[in-house]
């Protein structure tokens, strides 16, 4: 396996693991056992890079991940997060209801010895602000992080969904390993405004939903194919016409992939992977087979020809419909 290097000295594996699916929002989860195997599978094969967080359950997520990443823990990097306002009955109930974001100092710690309790470890790699929140100065949070580093109970700090400005005012209190957002094929806004500042301040990229919420692995053809509880059913480019409309781009990208004798997921991460050194993707997967043909990307070499050919057959202004619909927005703070 290939590594990358973030920020602030963070090496990992070029393809990580998302975790969330492992426990909550695509669908019933596997069997424990199952996602045990899975996350052995990937050390196997040499990912060291996973991400969870408090809100993936609400807190099963992390709990899960901690036992099964407990005998490698001396050969990963466990990436978690903190940022929302939990309501106090999700925990009994087995379900995430957030009531928005809280990112004040005296609730940043308190997730901090909660994550630490959850995952079973001794430091937390990577403490990601989940969402950034208006009511709280970032140079407030990143000295709230800075705090948790220097009393050794976490290694580094990240940013998620965070803007240029956000960023550089983070950055100046505490370095900011890595920015986690939403970056793929079908979703490119990063390009314009944050990327430029992320590798003029030296900070890693980690991708989620790098396969477009597994819409470019070109396995779903309709939402007929989604779980009744999968919370994409809720999101307007997985809707009707606008779904319609994003199939034609998957077929195309998947004729690309079949010339270079890939799928379409392992094109869509290698050119990820190929737009900078330091970006670490982190595609979610609860099969050994997705996680196998996932990790294959980093083998895939494309020419200036082939990044081209590939923008083309998928560009940003032919997809339909929005990322988030509006009550999906106010929920995660964007």
């Amino acid at each position: 396996m290939k590594t990358r290097k973030l920020g602030d000295g963070l090496e990992v594996s070029a393809i990580g693991l998302g975790c969330m699916g492992m426990s909550w929002a695509y669908g019933p989860a596997p069997e424990k056992t199952e996602t045990f195997k899975v996350l052995a599978r990937a050390v196997e094969l040499g990912v060291t890079f996973f991400d969870t967080a408090e809100v993936y359950g609400p807190y099963v997520n992390e709990e899960l991940i901690g036992e099964g990443l407990k005998p490698f823990r001396d050969k990963v990097v466990i990436a978690t997060k903190f940022g929302f306002d939990i309501a106090p009955t999700a925990e009994a109930q087995g379900t995430s209801r957030m009531r928005g974001v809280d990112s004040r100092p005296e609730h940043i710690r308190a997730v901090a010895e909660a994550s630490l309790k959850r995952l079973g470890v001794e430091v937390i790699d990577l403490f990601y602000q989940h969402r950034v929140d208006p009511k709280v100065p970032i140079e407030d949070v990143a000295g709230a992080v800075k705090d948790l580093i220097a009393e050794g109970k976490v290694k580094h700090f990240g940013l998620s969904e965070a803007g240029p400005e956000t960023i550089r005012k983070a950055h100046a209190v505490q370095p900011v390993a890595a920015l986690q957002s939403e970056y793929s094929l079908w979703f490119r806004d990063l390009e314009k405004t944050t990327l430029p500042v992320l590798r003029e301040l030296g900070v890693g990229l980690v991708p989620y939903s790098p396969l477009g919420r597994g819409f470019l692995t070109g396995t779903l053809t309709s939402d007929a194919g989604l779980a009744k509880d999968d919370f994409r059913r809720g999101l307007p480019r997985f809707q009707g016409e606008a779904l319609s409309k994003n199939l034609s781009l998957v077929e195309a990208l998947t004729a690309l992939a079949a010339d270079k004798g890939v799928t379409p997921a392992q094109l869509a991460l290698a050119w990820i992977l190929h737009q900078g050194p330091n970006i670490a993707p982190i595609p979610g997967t609860t099969k050994i087979s997705r996680l196998e043909e996932n990790i294959g990307s980093v083998d895939v070499v494309l020419s200036v020809d082939d990044l081209a050919k590939i923008a083309a057959a998928v560009p940003e202004t032919a997809i339909e419909g929005a990322r988030y619909s509006e009550a999906q927005l106010s929920m995660v703070g964007r």
